[in-house]
């Protein structure tokens, strides 16, 4: 089993893991071995998902058309309607 030494700890840092360690009934290397195995955990299943882009193109399709640009813009402002909600109020 190895051994780990942790060096040039400051002793704020070291008191809060201290706390945290006894709240937690546990001693400071329990501790510490437990949020190092909780953040390695939580590391695997951040790089397991999507990012936010990778969804974003998942849900954003494509579309093949033969038209060109010109006609899908034509025949879109042909489908537009005119409101009058911020003229007459909601």
């Amino acid at each position: 089993m190895a051994n780990l030494q942790i060096k040039g700890m400051d002793d704020v840092l070291y008191a809060e893991l201290k706390a945290l360690a006894s709240a937690e009934n546990r001693s400071v290397s329990q501790q510490v071995l437990y949020l190092i195995r909780h953040w390695l955990s939580h590391q695997e299943a951040v790089q397991k998902s999507q990012s936010a882009a990778e969804v974003l193109l998942e849900l954003s399709g494509s579309w093949q058309d033969d038209r060109d640009s010109e006609d899908i813009i034509e025949e879109l402002k042909v489908g537009r309607v005119n409101s009058r909600k911020l003229t007459e109020g909601f």
